[in-house]
């Protein structure tokens, strides 16, 4: 018997008042088990937003029951390859139809970033090409959802549309060069998302006002541990530090801004899924910020108050 995706709870029922978060991929470059790569996605009024791409996205789409078919559409904070490395598999599985489930795109999918998304989200779709002309001519795929649209800046708002607004901040990942930051706003509420950065003003900046703050963190003193444990390694294992937030850097930033709740992601490295293992990573947190703070992990679903 084929899995039907009809059965209850396998599709998420969405709400035109919804404003939800649920992480996608709480992972980085390097492979761990249950940390995906990069992404996740955004609920506002009922339409799911995409921020970040990574490989494993489509999966964790169907996982959560969010679905492929209903992204339109994708931000990037960088171009990293763990951030954008999905979207080939994102492009053709949104404009394929789930037969009996759920139709495909019909429209060209919506793509935004910072100012040289064009240039490489491009190449992967221009690399789609003959997989492309096949659906077109043989599997009578839709030809409106064959393109890409593009929106590109490094600051500003990139979407304004049915009560939901989404603007880009600069952040500082350098050598990646350039990078942006989120906030995604609705219904007189705000989420911030950091991408990967170094701790900057324009975070905190962003960061007033929002009741949730999801930003991407590294313990440094794990970190040290790993690099005295493989010394041969040690510019390879410590180089991340030099353009990622620390977990003590991300509960400043926190209690700087006044966000009462602080959501830790992209985790360098990532922790066990034990009260002892998560304790330990975000150890002296609390010293500096009094809000709430959760350690991400992949699928979970953080609401907007």
């Amino acid at each position: 018997m084929f899995q039907d995706l009809t059965e209850p709870n396998l599709v998420l029922p969405l709400d035109q008042n919804d404003f939800f978060v649920i992480l996608l991929g709480t992972g980085t470059p390097r492979a761990y088990p249950n940390a995906a790569k990069p992404a996740l996605v955004v609920v506002a009024g009922g339409r799911p937003l995409l921020f970040d791409c990574g490989s494993d996205t489509v999966r964790q789409l169907i996982a959560c029951g969010v679905m492929s078919q209903r992204i339109g559409d994708v931000f990037f904070t960088h171009h990293h390859y763990d951030h954008n490395a999905g979207f080939p598999d994102l492009f053709i599985s949104s404009w394929r139809t789930h037969v009996g489930v759920m139709a495909g795109r019909s429209e060209p999918l919506r793509v935004y970033g910072p100012s040289n998304t064009r240039q490489i989200i491009g190449k992967f779709h221009d690399a789609l090409s003959y997989d492309i002309g096949l659906r077109l001519s043989y599997n009578k795929s839709d030809e409106g959802g064959a393109e890409v649209v593009y929106r590109e800046s490094d600051e500003g708002v990139l979407l304004d549309e049915g009560g939901v607004r989404v603007t880009a901040f600069a952040v500082d990942h350098r050598p990646a060069s350039p990078a942006v930051g989120y906030s995604v706003e609705f219904a007189g509420r705000k989420v911030v998302i950091s991408g990967d950065t170094r701790p900057v003003e324009t975070t905190l900046i962003a960061s007033r006002g929002a009741s949730l703050l999801i930003h991407d963190a590294y313990n440094a003193a794990w970190l040290a541990e790993v690099r005295d444990a493989n010394p041969d390694l040690a510019v390879q294992v410590m180089n991340p530090a030099k353009y990622h937030t620390t977990t003590l850097e991300a509960a400043t930033l926190a209690a700087s801004a006044g966000v009462p709740h602080l959501v830790l992601t992209h985790h360098i490295p990532v922790p066990r899924a034990t009260p002892e293992a998560e304790a330990s990573y975000t150890s002296g947190m609390a010293e500096l910020y009094s809000g709430r703070i959760t350690l991400g992990r992949d699928l979970m679903r953080l609401d907007v108050p």
